[in-house]
This record gives C-alpha cells, structure tokens and sequence, in this order.
C-alpha cells in the first residue's frame, strides 16, 4: 500500500478512537531506521540528555501562535457582534451557520442535524456546507477548532487552571476512552432522525456561545458553564477531546489538507513537551523515540493547527507546512545544551 495512504488510514483511525501502537522494526523506512540508530548512540544519548536537562532548568516557551490563535477566535467572532449591532447585514447567522458577505456557510454537523431532523435536503444547506467542506479541505478541518470556536478559547482558559489544580494535588484528572467522540456522533444523528429535532444544537457550547454574543441569548450559558467545570475538576478538554462531534466532522474533510503541522525527526530531542499541550497527544505519537516510521511526517486528521506544539518545541522540530510549497528546513534553532554537546561530541 501507498505509504501516504497508509499514513492517512491511520490517522483516520486514531481520530476514530483507535489506540496508538508502536511500530514493529519492520514498519520503518530505510532512513528511519538508520536515523534512530544513530540517535541511540552513546553520543546522542548525552545530547538528548543533556538537552533535556537544559529545558528543566531554563524552560523556554513561546506565546506567538497561542497569541495569534486567541487573537484570530476574538476577532472572527466579534466580526458577527459588530454586524448585527451595527445593521451591516454583512456578517449574518452564528459560526453554526451563517451568510459571510453573500456566500452561505453551514457547519458540517449541524447541516447533518438538520437533514437527519426534517429529512430533506435543502439548497442553501448544500452550498453552505460545500463552501464549508472546500474551505477546510484547504486549510485543514480541525482548524475551525482552534482558530474560529469560541469554546476552545474557553475551554482552554479552564485548562490552565485544571493543570494548575493538578500540580498542587487538588484534583486529578480522569481521561475518558477517545472512542466516546464516534458513539455520541451517532447517537445524535440517530436522535435527529428519530426526533426529527436537532438535539445536539440545543447542548452544543459552540452554538450557544455565538448565538450568545450576538443575540444576547444567555439561557445556555448555564449548560456551558457547567461543561467548564467538569474541565476544570475532573476531566481536561472533556468536550472537546471526547465529547464533540463538530470536531469529528471537520477531521473528516481536512485529511488531506496542504496545510499541515510538520514533524522533522532530525531535530527531535523526544522530551515530550509538544504531547503535554497538545489537544489531542496521540497525533504527537511519532514524536517518542522508537515511534516514526519515517524521518518526517505531515500529523494526522485530527490536528487542530492550533500550534501549540511549535510554541513548545526547543529544537524546530515541529513546523507549519503547505504541502508543495514549503522547502524542507535545512536548520533549525537549537538550545544553548544541544550546540555545546555537539560541539564536545
């Protein structure tokens, strides 16, 4: 089989809920396996060592893409605030679905909603949701998570404080199976079919939200608050890791998408920082030593881009990528431990 296609099996998969598993010696390419055993060496051993060791005692963490990301959720949605308040009528609906400057826009799950519900298909629903599917199947699906939905901002607000709540023994966190996300896909499409009502837009904190900031409609907010603090007590990004079927849906369009988080194994010291931010740690998987099958890898279906891997990541081993454009690094930036010990070696 295609190794590209492959590798999009099985990100599907895991967005799907399957567990991640070690690659068996056989899985890996010619120059992976060469380059993990030259990183095994007593040499590299040092290095990565000594790397490590570096970033405990001088952590180094950037804000630039956290910085953009919040700055890009804020400005898209008051776009919808403005609009309304103002009578532009130019920016019309919520993020669920909306008339951007006369071309309709539908989100895929509430479009499913609402065919499933009133079983018909309905013209302005099918070319929302195309303009949807072709603008994520450019930037990536799971974009919308961490560049547009307001719960994200949220939601990740609230995991600050889980961490912290952690870190001091307070609370402990309780990770759910990732298989949970599929089951309430379903569940909520049988509903709509069966109800013929869109359930799952009455529960959903993206919607709420939206509708909330530009109608005032704040009923709901009591169900979002509630959300919140099941993330801050007991289970970190329980909606959006285990819960949401939004996510799900754009994960579907974007997996072949050109833009995409890049991993370069050369420069990996496999410290583990991206997986500890990282929304979803099991796309990170090849990041641990023994774990890619190749020397570089595009992450998988359910990357949100959300880039908080990059803003972590000491050495330049995770980057943004458009597929045919983007020219391989050839350097990257190094810490201060990693150029002394290759100096020594």
């Amino acid at each position: 089989m295609n190794r590209t296609l492959s590798r999009l099996i099985e990100g599907y998969g895991l967005m799907f809920g399957r567990a991640p598993k070690k690659p068996t010696p056989e899985d890996f390419s010619p120059a992976a396996r060469d380059l993990l055993a030259f990183k095994k060496t007593p040499e590299q051993r040092a290095v990565r060592k000594a790397t490590i060791r570096h970033e405990m005692e001088h952590p180094e963490t950037s804000n630039k893409w956290r910085n953009r990301r919040w700055a890009s959720i804020l400005v898209l949605n008051l776009l919808f605030v403005l609009s309304f308040q103002l009578d532009l009528q130019l920016i019309e609906g919520a993020l669920t679905a909306s008339r951007i400057f006369g071309f309709h826009f539908a989100d895929l799950n509430s479009a499913l909603q609402v065919t499933l519900a009133f079983k018909t298909v309905l013209i302005n629903l099918v070319i929302g949701t195309l303009t949807v599917v072709t603008l994520y199947v450019l930037l990536g699906g799971r974009t919308f998570c961490a560049w547009a939905c307001p719960y994200h901002l949220l939601s990740e607000l609230a995991e600050m404080l889980h961490l912290r709540l952690v870190k001091k023994g307070l609370v402990k966190d309780h990770p759910l199976h990732r298989g949970t996300r599929s089951v309430v896909f379903v569940a909520f499409a049988v509903l709509a079919f069966v109800t013929g009502y869109t359930v799952f837009e009455t529960i959903s904190p993206v919607g709420i939200l939206s509708r909330a900031l530009t109608y005032g409609t704040i009923v709901g907010l009591i169900w979002v608050g509630a959300l919140l603090l099941i993330e801050v007590f007991y289970s970190r990004r329980f909606w959006c890791r285990y819960v949401c079927p939004i996510g799900l849906t754009y994960g579907m369009t974007g997996g072949v998408a050109p833009v995409r988080v890049y991993y370069d194994a050369q420069f990996c010291m496999h410290e583990g920082k991206c997986r500890e931010v990282c929304l979803v740690p099991h796309v990170l998987d090849m990041t641990k030593l023994g774990y890619g099958k190749d020397t570089d890898h595009a992450i998988g279906p359910d990357c949100t881009r959300c880039a908080m891997c990059l803003d972590v990541c000491p050495t330049g081993a995770l980057t943004f990528n458009v597929k045919g454009l983007s020219r391989p690094a050839t350097n990257r930036r190094k810490t201060s431990a990693v150029a002394q010990e290759e100096k020594s070696v």
